[in-house]
């Protein structure tokens, strides 16, 4: 007897609408289908199977990015990777929250610990920075997701890498445009060409996003642009241009919200203190960003060999409004403050080489990777007051100029030897990273903060794969990274407004065991064990007057498992599963703050903004040809917002979301529906935290139940 799967009213109504809508000329019916064991470059850098690799890696492919969904974040897709914690927080001034196995979890904004790279350009900087927004979802055709002890051959702030890889153009030249409509006011329109004329390949793109926002002062517009040339100057080889733009302006930022508010109004922004009452309305809390970059790569073959050059070079802009209060620790007196208002402008720049042979050795194949890459930035970094006498939000007097440069350079080299059953992996990389700041704004008693700090780290990996039989592969591997900070984690120290050089670099050392199987013909199971290390942890120190500075925390703990788990049930019914499992804590006591505002933060605390148990499932049902319909679970465990886990925490929460997809064929022509239901059961609860926020404001409300709508027509010549 068949499996009966019963929906639900809701359920079979939408699918019922679609059906009714677009019964005609329906695609051809295909079996559904998993890609068990691609083929990922993220780690390796050569070409290899995920399965034979001694890593936790994951890849996305273009339509687990894109069906039934807006292509706005890339949370949207990477909620399904287990280790890894990808939070929409609902304000676009702030950019996602990601953290894989527990790193970059502490990041107020933007993204940190994590290694970012789209088309083998970085996305994040030499600092360690990076802007997710900058992912262009629309043409994605995969993503790479790396945990684990691979990922230190990235060097700098890579406690994992996620990699975006665009569409290569084809043969058959094709048009596309779609739009989507949501709640909130949110719509999204994108339009793409593609094809290739005379030997030249094209991808273009552009997009425009807008919402009202969920929460009161949220609103945001959002455009981006791409091109991708792509050519063969002869058998062997091949050129690609890319070019990626993003503009945000005046941004809204709703901040984050006490307990109290939250449980009160989870969509107000917080009503703050009789002394800055509303701070987000205020002083108009918002953000400005132009962004635009282009880069190069040639690889060439030499029989087995490659050769890989690229380079980059991009220039951003970014003007933010913070509600930092008008007090006596603005005033001329004691000018150490930046004043509430960031105006920066970066260029930014970069190289990479590698050199990839195979050979045979010892009975064996082996492959050698050698490179290096070069990242540099250099920000024009002002700061302003952020009112003009009793008017507030406004750009007021100059309060801080500086250059700031940050350059890194990274020889590495990575050797792989496979025979048989075995495949043992080596890799080291040296890791140079140098900070300098020239301060141009040196009045009363704000002296001159000009200096610098150069780190150096040699960060090796070792792994072996051993295949117990063909259909399933045990693994181990280990490797030390590290972590310097970020150019905002250094531009204050706990004493006053002077730079912090003195913070070190964190140190981890990580172990992982693994197994990997196939099972049958249409399922695949991946477990992963791992432990983490790490000396010198940074964290928050103190947080007042605007001004957030850290310090070396000591040792903190990171053990946990992993498990994902993809299967076609049968050709018209498929799931996926990722659990994860993560113990987070410091390893032991250390203090923050000074004088009146000293706490002890005791061993065993749990490290904030990290969930315990996260748990992503889904389950796709195509109804018939052409129509696919699926249920989406989530569940997170409680996320502790402060190092003393005192305060309360963001409680765990399940949900459930809905969609539907449809597709027809008309001649040369394509079009595409879906629609969605997230938070189907209307749960309040909280989507991000800000971790250790001075005004407790720790909290970020995620939407109740909403849905969105999108069509796309495709028409290929």
């Amino acid at each position: 007897m068949q499996p009966r799967f019963t929906p639900t009213p809701l359920y079979a109504a939408l699918a019922a609408a679609l059906t009714a809508a677009y019964a005609p000329a329906y695609a051809a019916d295909k079996a559904s289908s998993l890609t068990l064991n691609p083929v990922v470059v993220t780690g390796s850098r050569a070409e290899a199977a995920s399965f034979d690799m001694p890593a936790a890696i994951d890849v996305l492919d273009r339509e687990q990015i894109t069906a039934g969904q807006p292509r706005v974040n890339a949370s949207e897709a990477l909620i399904a990777v287990p280790g890894v914690v990808a939070n929409n927080r609902q304000n676009y001034a702030q950019d996602l929250q990601i953290s894989t196995r527990g790193f970059g979890a502490r990041s107020a904004f933007g993204v940190r610990g994590v290694k970012l790279i789209a088309d083998g350009i970085p996305a994040s900087m030499a600092d360690g920075q990076g802007q997710a927004a900058t992912f262009n979802l629309d043409v994605a055709e995969r993503m790479e997701v790396l945990r684990g002890p691979y990922s230190a051959i990235y060097g700098n702030h890579s406690g994992g890498v996620i990699q975006l890889f665009t569409r290569e153009p084809e043969a058959r030249p094709s048009v596309e445009g779609g739009f989507a409509a949501g709640s909130y006011g949110t719509t999204k329109a994108d339009v793409t060409a593609q094809g290739k004329m005379e030997g030249l390949g094209y991808v273009l793109n552009a997009s425009r996003f807008s919402t009202d926002g969920y929460r009161d002062h949220s609103a945001a517009t959002r455009e981006q642009a791409f091109a991708k040339i792509t050519g063969k100057p002869d058998e062997d080889s091949k050129l690609t241009f890319t070019v990626n733009g993003l503009w945000q302006h005046n941004t809204q930022d709703p901040l984050g919200v006490t307990w109290a508010s939250f449980k009160n109004n989870p969509r107000a922004v917080d009503p703050g203190s009789a002394f800055n009452p509303y701070p987000a309305n205020g002083y108009n809390t918002r953000k400005s960003i132009d962004h635009l970059q282009g880069g190069v790569a040639y690889e060439r073959k030499f029989g087995s060999d490659l050769l890989q050059v690229s380079a980059y070079a991009g220039q951003r802009s970014v003007i933010q409004y913070q509600a930092i209060p008008r007090s006596t620790q603005l005033l001329p007196a004691n000018p150490q403050n930046s004043g509430g208002i960031i105006d920066f402008d970066r260029n930014f720049h970069g190289l990479g080489a590698r050199y990839i042979a195979v050979r045979e050795a010892a009975g064996g194949k082996l492959t050698t990777t050698v490179g290096i890459d070069y990242d540099s930035s250099t920000d024009q970094r002002n700061g302003y007051e952020n009112y003009i006498g009793t008017t507030l939000g406004v750009k007021g007097q100059l309060r801080r100029k500086e250059t700031d440069t940050v350059e890194s350079l990274d020889p590495y080299v990575q050797a792989e030897w496979a025979r048989g059953d075995w495949a043992l992996t080596a890799g080291l990389r040296h890791s140079q990273v140098k900070f300098k700041v020239s301060d141009q704004y040196i009045v009363g008693t704000n002296g001159d903060d000009s200096g610098s700090r150069n780190y150096n780290q040699t960060t090796p990996i070792l792994g072996v794969v051993y295949k117990l039989n063909p259909a399933v592969n045990l693994y181990a591997s280990a490797a030390k990274g590290f972590e310097t900070p970020t150019l905002n984690e250094m531009f204050y120290s706990g004493s006053g407004g002077s730079f912090n050089f003195g913070l070190a670099p964190a140190k981890s050392r990580h172990y992982e065991v693994g197994a990997k199987a196939f099972i049958g013909n249409s399922s695949r199971l991946n477990l992963a064990f791992f432990q983490i290390t790490t000396d010198d942890e940074l964290v928050v120190d103190s947080a007042t007057g605007g001004r957030t500075s850290y310090k070396n925390a000591g040792k903190t703990l990171r053990q946990g498992v992993e498990l994902s788990f993809d299967t076609a049930w049968r050709r018209d019914l498929t799931s996926r599963l990722a659990v994860s499992h993560l113990r987070a804590i410091y390893d032991e006591s250390f203090t923050t703050g000074t004088g009146a505002s000293l706490k002890t933060v005791d061993g065993g605390n749990a490290i904030p903004g990290v969930p315990r148990t996260t748990v992503f499932g889904d389950l796709a049902w195509k109804l018939m040809p052409g129509l696919t319909t699926a249920v989406e679970g989530i569940y997170r465990s409680k996320v502790y917002v402060e190092d003393g886990n005192t305060a309360t925490p963001a409680q765990s929460y399940a949900l459930a979301n809905l969609r539907v997809t449809a597709e027809q064929r008309v001649g040369p022509w394509r079009f595409s529906e879906f629609a969605r239901i997230d938070n189907l059961f209307d749960r309040q609860y909280v989507g991000s935290v800000v971790v250790g926020d001075t005004n407790s404001r720790y909290y970020e409300p995620a939407p109740g139940r909403n849905s969105m709508v999108g069509v796309n027509a495709r028409y290929t010549w």
